[in-house]
């Protein structure tokens, strides 16, 4: 609109000039080299803008002869490029497809057509790559490193090389060469700080983390969390004294609270300096945060030579603070049980008894063997532990530690472990019901080897005692092979108007099985009179598994 607008004043301009000089006639005359020459002043005007338009032209076509070499030679130089730009762009393409021979073919045509372009040299080396040909890619990413223009590209394409073949001080001094070149390189700073933390480079890694904080590169929650884990690492490290140890392991609880092994390192460390009022608030406050086993075993060692009852009271003051954590259940139990408070035992394992893990079957057995002797119901307790969910542990990267660690010993990750429970048993467990002896056996594939009651021990030694068993356990505590529990629909509401189906033998199949009580073993199902011989090995197996949980 507004060039419009500006085209309609020129024309109107140019008009209004060309009427002003037409309603003002007059003559020019030119006197030169004897000839003189006489006109009007319109006819004047317009030889003038005729000469001036020829100049114009004269010299525009004077210039273009002047300049045709180099038009010509941008010319074809422009379409080499639009050709090599086109050999890029398909070359990409087809390293997306995964089509090795047409992405090679197209690279060779792009380093043909553009022989200094950054975007041929890649896709060379991604070709490459694409190839499984290691040198070649690592050769061409070395020419990209010696250009200025493609030397972080080329820096990084010989780490990812290095990486492949297992070369870790070669990947640091590629990292740490890319990070003096751009500090602010999230890759290349990430793997400085991930190579001095699996070397032990404590300090190092410290300097890594907060020059990475610096170019905002990591969160601020994220620092304060690395940084507390980084000074427990060196702590633990062992290159400093007791004092200095303390010093960095309070100041990792003032950046991160919560952090369980910064808070029993620090516990311990007070204790062993004779500051046990404050062991012991440390550890509260973090216990307030994160129950966990850690933390109550070094809140039960402040004070060595206090008597059982006494620690027993310590406990239940911890437990105060997190008093509906499985946590605090199994500290108050333990240290219930070794001042022989065993009804306050039963009392805060209850909760727990749905759905038992390991701790709390071994505790249970260890409740029965200390508090009645009896044998037998320890051993069944002791043959649900073995069969039982396992308990939280220190996980990373898929390896189970019993002690944590700053980094993970298997990748070098910063704060990779945590306390949960492994992946391989986090299958879903639903409750014990009782099995139907009446059902056809399940395939082989899906039928439990044989297990011998390690009850009948208890038989043979107390013949007065009945046989007992325990309902909740996995295994089936029978010398012959299990079967299939009955099927989901009988459990579903209204399924008692249904009609009981008999089985072959007569027996009536039950419409909702029967749930023992977690600490009820139950009466003994009956069992055949010879005992085979797998099944007296697994009993000598039973034997000897209390004494592996104690």
């Amino acid at each position: 609109m507004i060039r419009a607008l500006l085209f309609f004043v020129v024309v109107a301009a140019l008009a209004i000039g060309a009427v002003w000089i037409a309603d003002r006639p007059g003559d020019i005359a030119i006197t030169w080299l004897g000839y003189q020459i006489e006109t009007s002043v319109m006819v004047g005007v317009a030889a003038l803008a005729f000469l001036v338009a020829a100049t114009v032209l004269v010299w525009s076509i004077l210039i273009g002869v002047y300049r045709a070499p180099s038009a010509f030679s941008a010319f074809r130089s422009n379409r080499r490029t639009n050709r090599g730009y086109r050999a890029v762009s398909r070359g990409i393409i087809a390293i997306g497809a995964g089509d090795a021979p047409a992405a090679r073919r197209f690279a060779n045509e792009a380093r043909r057509l553009m022989p200094n372009e950054p975007l041929a040299l890649l896709l060379k080396a991604q070709t490459a790559q694409l190839a499984g040909d290691g040198t070649e890619a690592e050769r061409t990413f070395r020419t990209m490193a010696k250009r200025h223009d493609t030397k972080l590209l080329g820096l990084h394409g010989l780490f990812v090389e290095a990486q492949r073949r297992d070369d870790a001080a070669a990947a640091r001094a590629l990292a740490e060469e890319a990070v003096k070149a751009e500090p602010t390189l999230a890759w290349a700073a990430e793997a400085v700080l991930q190579y001095r933390c699996a070397e032990g480079d404590w300090s190092g890694a410290l300097a890594a983390l907060d020059s990475n904080r610096h170019h905002g590169l990591v969160a601020k929650e994220a620092y304060k969390r690395q940084r507390a884990v980084l000074l427990i690492g060196r702590a633990l490290s062992g290159a400093t004294d007791r004092e200095t140890a303390k010093g960095l392991t309070l100041e990792a609880l003032k950046l991160s609270p919560g952090l369980v092994p910064a808070a029993a390192l620090a516990g311990r460390l007070l204790a062993e300096g004779g500051q046990a009022r404050k062991a012991n608030r440390v550890i509260e406050k973090a216990w307030a945060l994160n129950p966990h086993p850690d933390l109550a075993e070094v809140y039960t060692g402040v004070r060595p030579s206090e008597s059982s009852r006494d620690r027993l009271a310590r406990i239940r003051t911890l437990a105060r603070l997190s008093p509906n954590h499985p946590e605090t259940a199994l500290a108050v139990a333990r240290a219930a049980l070794d001042a022989q408070e065993f009804g306050l035992v039963r009392e805060s394992l209850a909760p727990l008894l749905g759905n038992p893990t390991q701790r709390v079957a071994a505790l249970m057995a260890e409740l029965e063997e200390r508090e009645s002797g009896d044998i037998g119901r320890s051993r069944e307790w002791m043959a649900r532990a073995l069969s039982a969910q396992r308990d939280p542990a220190w996980t990373a990267d898929g390896l189970v530690s019993n002690a944590w660690m700053p980094v993970s010993p298997v990748t070098g990750r910063l704060d990779a472990f945590e306390w949960r429970i492994p992946v391989a048993d986090l299958a879903p467990r639903g409750p014990i019901i009782e099995h139907d002896r009446t059902r056809t056996p399940p395939p082989a594939a899906m039928t439990a080897a044989p297990i011998a009651s390690p009850s009948r021990e208890a038989e043979a030694a107390h013949p007065s005692t009945p046989p007992q068993t325990t309902a909740g356990d996995s295994h089936p505590s029978v010398s012959e092979p299990d079967t299939m529990p009955p099927p989901a629909a009988s459990l579903a509401p209204g399924s008692q108007d249904q009609s009981a189906a008999k089985s072959g033998d007569g027996a009536v199949e039950p419409i909702i099985p029967l749930v023992h009580a977690p600490d009820d073993p139950g009466p003994e199902p009956e069992t055949e009179s010879g005992r085979e011989p797998e099944a007296e090995e697994a009993t000598e197996k039973r034997r000897s598994a209390w004494s592996l949980f104690r």
